[in-house]
This record gives structure tokens, sequence and C-alpha cells, in this order.
């Protein structure tokens, strides 16, 4: 009887215990949730104001202390944005260079990081510690250079000076290198085997399997292009050759104030395709950045 009896009086207190390793298996421990959140609201805050601002009157921006959803929201921020720019050629414009640019650099990273990681020859670890070097330089310092170069080969004032010196960057060849030196070699050595040659293998068997990696760096390298702005600011001459970032900063910008109305509506519309495209390939981005490196 007196087992019978502990037990019952340990039943219930058994039951609270799995009940609470239930949750915790489920949600881990909530607390932790708490300073997740307010990590989240940082983050997020400045997006929606900027949203938020995107409809709101100037005299309402400019109110203190500041108020986040407006009183009276009105497209009139927007109808401005696209009145007073060439929004149709500027937006063109930054589409091109953002696709060219990313294009270049799946290429050609992919090409050098696949000769470093898998290809016998001398000078490769020369090469890829000259790679290690260039992320350490600051592209401020090669930019009056590079500036000049440009100029010297008369492109400036051309879509072509905004895209061919960026068509490959050190840090996409350290990433593209990391990843396929994961991969096993008896793939590449199968298919030596089989009679194909070094660019057979590197389009058939490397591009397919890099997938993750490739957008990782496809992401990253569309969002610091589409966001340039320096850049295109000194080599392009005129409105024609404008990207968006460069075209929104000269609008949004007068001779005694800055309209913030329709920098805050310039600044959702800049940001709507990179949303688009990471949400496109959030999972490859993650894969990516998860398995770089491992090995």
């Amino acid at each position: 009887m007196s087992t019978l009896s502990a037990l019952r009086t340990a039943g219930p207190d058994t039951d609270r215990t799995l009940r609470r390793r239930r949750i915790r298996q489920k949600w881990g421990h909530p607390w932790l949730y708490l300073p997740l959140f307010g990590c989240l609201l940082l983050m997020v805050a400045p997006f929606l104001w900027m949203l938020s601002g995107s409809f709101k009157p100037e005299a309402d921006i400019r109110k203190v202390p500041p108020v986040l959803i407006p009183g009276s929201p009105t497209l009139a921020n927007y109808r401005e944005l696209f009145s007073s720019l060439d929004f149709t050629t500027m937006f063109a414009n930054s589409v091109i260079v953002a696709l060219a640019v990313t294009a270049g650099n799946l290429l050609f990273c992919s090409m050098l990081g696949y000769a470093l990681a898998k290809l016998d020859f001398r000078g490769r670890r020369a090469v890829f510690s000259l790679v290690i070097g260039t992320l350490m330089v600051p592209g401020l310092v090669t930019f009056v250079p590079l500036y000049v170069l440009v100029s010297n080969m008369q492109l400036t004032g051309s879509l072509l000076g905004l895209i061919l010196p960026f068509l490959a960057a050190p840090f996409g060849v350290f990433l593209m290198r990391q990843f396929i030196s994961t991969l096993p070699d008896e793939l590449i050595d199968a298919a030596r085997v089989d009679g194909c040659r070094e660019l057979a293998i590197y389009w058939k068997i490397i591009l397919p399997l890099t997938r993750p990696a490739l957008a990782t760096l496809g992401i990253i390298t569309f969002l610091g292009s589409w966001n340039n702005f320096l850049w295109p600011l000194v080599v392009a001459q005129n409105e024609s050759q404008y990207t968006l970032p460069v075209g929104l900063a000269l609008a949004s910008s007068g001779q005694d104030f800055t309209r913030f109305g329709v920098l805050l509506a310039g600044a959702v519309v800049v940001l709507l395709p990179v949303m688009i495209v990471f949400l496109l390939f959030q999972r490859q981005f993650v894969a990516g950045i998860a398995t770089t490196g491992l090995k």
C-alpha cells in the first residue's frame, strides 16, 4: 500500500516534468525569445520607419517627437519620385549593371575557384595568397587607380565602365574555392578517366554541385552592385548612365534642404528587387553559407 501511495503521490510531479521536457524539446528555453525578439525589432525598425515615412507628408516626417503611423497617408512622394527623374532608364541601367556584374562573378570566380581548389599547377599557393591579400585592401585605396585605368581606356560615361572593373572579386574567388574544396576528388578523377577535359568537368560536374555557393555569391554580388553609389556617381557622365541610387540621391536633394519623403520612397523602390532576389534564393543562400569551408 505504501508503494502504491508513493506512485500516486509522485504521479502529478512526473507528468509535470514530462510536460516541461516536451515543451523544452519543442520550444527550447522560452525566455531566450525575449532578447531575440528585441534584436529583431532593432533590425526591422529602420525598415518600418522607411516604409511608413514614404507615405507621410514632409511635415509629418520632420515632427518631433516622431510618429510611426502616418496620420494622413499619401502617395505624393512616389508620384514626385517618378516625375522628377527618368525612372525607367535608371532602373534599366541598374538592372543591366547588376546582372552583368553578377554573371561575371559567377563565371570567373567559379573558374578560378575550381583551378585553385582542384588543379595542381605551379604557383597555386602564391595565387591564392594574393587573393587573400587583396581581401585586406580597402576599396577606397584602389578607387583612384581604378578610375585612372578606366579613364585611360575611355570607358567613362558608359555602362561598360560601370561593369568591367567588378566582373571578378577576391571574396567570390575565396568563397568558391572553399566550397569546391569540399567536393570529392573521386568525381573529378572518374571524369578524367572517362576522357572529359577540364572545361567539360567544370561545366558538367562542378557547376551543378556548387549551386548553393553560386546562389550565395550571386545574392551578395547583386546586392553590392545594386546599391553601389560612389562608382556610378564618378564614372557616369550624364543622366542616361545613372543608376537608381545616384538618380535617387540627386532627385531628393535640393539647394536648401533634402526631401526626405522622396528619399524614403526611393529607398523602398530600390529595396524591392533585392528582397525579391533574396526570397527566391534564400534556401540556396543559407545552404551555401552553412557548408562553405567545411571539409
